[in-house]
């Protein structure tokens, strides 16, 4: 079975996984571009965002390892775009352009329907049933490739309040945000069933391994 996955979710040290007021101008919120600064740094990412230049080392290998991980992505309303409410007649797209980076099925989590959006290699579907019905229909698609929840914050919660996930990357950046959309109280308050494994030094980041430590109740 396809394990359930989280890939270098940036955090500050105080916890906080966006700054506060996502809006179209602040994707990440007020200072939240702050917790992506090691992701712009590198060669990958640089590349990502059509520009040159950008450094190797620890922090490239692991965008690039995950930037190229396949299977299904599941993320929240927000991750998806600044738009609150029905969708109306609301164009939106999402953040990403004419090309995502997802290059296959994502699974976005909202309490109202909107058909099915097709971007370059990447199709939305846009689930209203909640999260088990999400990893449902990423299941059947994932086939021997592992499924991804991509953020934001609220998912991730949720997802590991109900023991979802089986492993999670951590990419803790050494600035306070002070206020936001909090993840953890602490870097050590790790929610019932998780605990710590890895730890790899970056250049801008340490990147934390959370992994399941207890099966779902």
């Amino acid at each position: 079975m396809a394990k359930i996955v989280v890939n270098s979710f940036s955090v500050s040290l105080d916890g906080f996984g966006a700054g506060p007021d996502q809006s179209e101008a602040n994707p990440l919120g007020v200072s939240g571009r702050q917790l992506h600064q090691w992701i712009f740094a590198t060669k990958t990412g640089r590349k990502m965002i059509g520009e040159s230049g950008g450094e190797g080392g620890v922090d490239d290998d692991v965008f690039k390892r995950n930037l190229e991980a396949s299977g299904p992505v599941i993320m929240g309303r927000n991750m998806f775009g600044p738009v609150r409410g029905p969708w109306g007649d609301s164009d939106w797209r999402g953040w990403w352009g004419d090309e995502p980076p997802f290059h296959g099925p994502v699974f976005v989590l909202t309490h109202f329907a909107r058909p099915d959006l097709v971007v370059g290699e990447t199709t939305f579907y846009f689930v209203t049933e909640g999260i088990d019905e999400a990893v449902r229909r990423a299941r059947e698609v994932a086939g021997d490739d592992d499924i991804h929840v991509g953020g934001g914050v609220a998912t991730i919660r949720m997802f590991l309040d109900a023991q979802l996930i089986d492993e999670m990357w951590l990419a803790v950046v050494p600035v306070h945000l002070g206020s936001g959309e909090r993840l953890f109280k602490t870097l050590d308050d790790w929610p019932a069933g998780y605990r710590r494994g890895r730890e790899v030094k970056g250049e801008l980041a340490t990147h934390l391994q959370l992994v399941r430590s207890e099966a779902p109740q």
